[in-house]
């Protein structure tokens, strides 16, 4: 029995390893910006990783997929059992700092592709833990299912394929894009309430601690108590604001885009951007960090855009400074909108990306290295 038990976890555990890295592999700059949120100095304060983030996103998510084949194939299992335990471990914590602290509210665990709240997140951890716990036990019962030397070609192979992929996406976009803001996906549609929807929005309640004046008891009392019971008419109970907390109650529909606004000079654009029947966005998030050497191949394709009266328009969540001098050394036409850095990093992983919107659908995106020619794409 101990010995089917271990083959079963042996495959539940290496498929999720596979699964997930290969989720997160897809997409690894949002894996990278997971590590900066959890390296920030208001959450784990490291912020001499940050530089390297997308260097240990790519060796994590592709040690992922490593070991969860090398589970599957008996491959140096007492070698793969360690390294699981301590990547799992490392996950543990990770997820318990999310869910504890409420610091990081979704640990990117698979990506975009499946969203799990902190505690969600945790619990699977913690069941993979005991998992690989048992298999550690019962390491004996694992063979391998393939010589030594064809193990290696095997894992040689699995290795350079992921490293292909990696670096493939880095240099295009994601295989698929799991994101509120792929192709084919309307953004006002996105930003719809639960309410305009008909559905059952999230519901949250702020808890109160209750303190009589004179006696010094204490009630827990929740937002809606409070309201229906007039606790403020009652001037023998205060409010204790340090112990005041909201919690939410029910899940409810959440938009999917609820952070995309526009500024441009001032003023709020974001419908006009999402009412033009086509506009092409040019995004960077960070000008600092932007690759500016696709510049002359953007400006040589938005010239289409602009002899068919397309306007266009660059996102940035960079200050004037950084927006003047990038104008200026680039020789850049058109105007730029402020939006926030995330919702930006979301849209389009390449800094810059570009994208096409019509009537507020996006209808294409693209790392600028595949930007296709403006005569061709504009007349199609």
């Amino acid at each position: 029995m101990n010995r089917l038990i271990t083959q079963i976890l042996r495959i539940i555990v290496g498929g999720l390893f596979i699964f997930s890295g290969l989720i997160k592999l897809n997409d690894p700059m949002g894996m990278a910006f997971k590590l900066e949120d959890y390296f920030a100095p208001d959450v784990l304060n490291l912020t001499f990783l940050i530089p390297i983030t997308l260097g240990l996103a790519l060796v994590i998510v592709i040690a992922e997929v490593l070991l969860g084949v090398a589970l599957l194939l008996g491959w140096k299992s007492k070698l793969t059992i360690r390294l699981l335990m301590a990547l799992i471990v490392f996950f543990t914590f990770l997820t318990f700092y999310s869910a504890y602290f409420n610091k990081v509210t979704d640990c990117g665990c698979f990506g975009d592709a499946i969203p799990l709240t902190p505690w969600q997140s945790f619990t699977k951890d913690i069941i993979l833990l005991v998992f690989i716990l048992w298999i550690w036990k019962f390491e004996r019962q694992i063979r391998p299912i393939l010589s030594p030397k064809s193990g290696v070609i095997a894992m040689s192979v699995v290795l350079l394929l992921n490293v292909w992929m990696g670096y493939y996406v880095l240099r295009h976009l994601p295989f698929i894009d799991f994101r509120a803001y792929a192709v084919g996906k309307n953004i006002a549609d996105g930003m719809k309430p639960a309410e305009e929807l008909g559905l059952e929005p999230p519901k949250h309640l702020t808890y109160y601690t209750m303190v009589n004046k004179e006696t010094g008891a204490e009630k827990k009392v929740d937002s809606d108590a409070y309201v229906k019971d007039k606790w403020w008419k009652d001037e023998a109970w205060e409010i204790d604001s340090d112990r005041t907390f909201t919690k939410q109650i029910s899940k409810g529909y959440e938009p999917p885009i609820h952070d995309f606004v526009l500024e441009l000079d001032g003023d709020d654009v974001t419908d006009a951007v999402l009412e033009e029947d086509e506009i092409v966005l040019i995004i960077s998030y960070d000008l600092r960090k932007v690759n500016a050497k696709h510049f002359p191949r953007i400006n040589s394709f938005i010239i289409g855009a602009e002899e068919r009266n397309i306007p266009v328009l660059m996102l940035t969540a960079s200050d004037g400074e950084w927006v003047e001098d990038l104008r200026h050394e680039h020789q850049l036409a058109f105007p730029f909108a402020l939006a926030d850095q995330t919702t930006l990093k979301t849209i389009v992983r390449a800094n810059p990306g570009v994208v096409i919107l019509q009537k507020g659908t996006v209808v294409a995106k693209w790392n600028p290295r595949d930007l296709p020619e403006s005569e061709k794409f504009f007349n199609r």
